[in-house]
């Protein structure tokens, strides 16, 4: 016997409504106020469980969201993002916060946090400046997080991480200095001396007081000889010899791993 084909939609839609409704019966937030929410949301990301965490804090900002639970929950969720290894959705939670909130009490930690996600986010990657490692192709997250960083100590110049978002920042120019260098080095393999001059005279104007200043001179002065310009190589070494007398070539130092800080505030500063 053949069942009709209406009948057959409507159990379908039967049976889907019924899931729907089993799901918001199993939804234990549903009566939840907005203290409870954030309670529960804090004290999973206290405890490590960032998942649930995550699901309350976006919960509570869909349901409330204005008002002091719903800054710190925008502040938490972005870190909670970060712990569970969600680097791009931790920095669209900072880039929403940024927007909704321009004169926050804590959008100094907000930009450090940004930075720091940007930073860590090499260890993916070979460490460039150990060694026989190699830099990676792709520099544009280091400059973003180079970027963050100084937003932070320009527009907080007496935050509590100012400092150390300062030390950051010279160690992301040696590090975007010395790929410079290795494009350099790649047009030298090549004999491309006019690509060389270019890159090296980039890293001169844009990264002095880099260790990369040294090697980028003598790739200079290479390239002038190979094209046979003696005075413009004699006047490469020369600033070299003048300016960096007892200076070999120096690798940048590194900077290590840096977890991000627990997001300020909490329970406490929003009763």
């Amino acid at each position: 016997m053949k069942i009709p084909y209406r009948i057959v939609i409507a159990g379908l839609l039967a049976l889907v409504m019924a899931g729907c409704a089993s799901w918001q019966e199993q939804d234990e937030t549903k009566d939840w106020s907005v203290e409870k929410l954030y309670h529960e949301a804090h004290q999973e990301l206290l405890v490590g469980n960032y998942t649930h965490a995550i699901e309350y804090f976006e919960k509570l900002q869909s349901r409330y969201p204005f008002g002091p639970y719903s800054e710190q929950a925008q502040i938490e969720v972005a870190y909670a993002y970060y712990k569970e290894e969600e680097p791009e959705s931790a920095i669209a939670a900072i880039d929403r916060f940024k927007k909704l909130h321009p004169r926050h009490r804590h959008l100094d930690y907000m930009l450090y946090l940004r930075g720091l996600i940007n930073f860590n986010r090499r260890s993916r990657f070979v460490e460039a400046m150990l060694p026989s490692a190699r830099m990676e192709r792709d520099p544009s997250i280091r400059r973003e997080a180079y970027f963050d960083f100084d937003e932070l100590v320009r527009r907080f110049p007496a935050s509590r991480y100012a400092e150390d978002a300062r030390q950051r920042m010279i160690f992301l120019r040696n590090i975007l200095a010395r790929y410079e260098l290795q494009v350099a080095d790649y047009y030298m393999r090549r004999s491309a001396w006019v690509a060389v001059i270019n890159r090296a005279k980039y890293v001169i104007q844009h990264y002095d007081r880099t260790p990369a200043v040294v090697e980028a001179l003598e790739m200079m002065a290479r390239a002038y000889d190979e094209l046979g310009l003696e005075e413009l190589a004699a006047n490469a070494r020369r600033v070299k010899e003048y300016n960096y007398p007892n200076m070999a070539r120096q690798p940048a130092r590194g900077a290590a791993r840096r977890e991000p800080p627990p997001p300020p505030g909490g329970l406490d500063t929003i009763l």
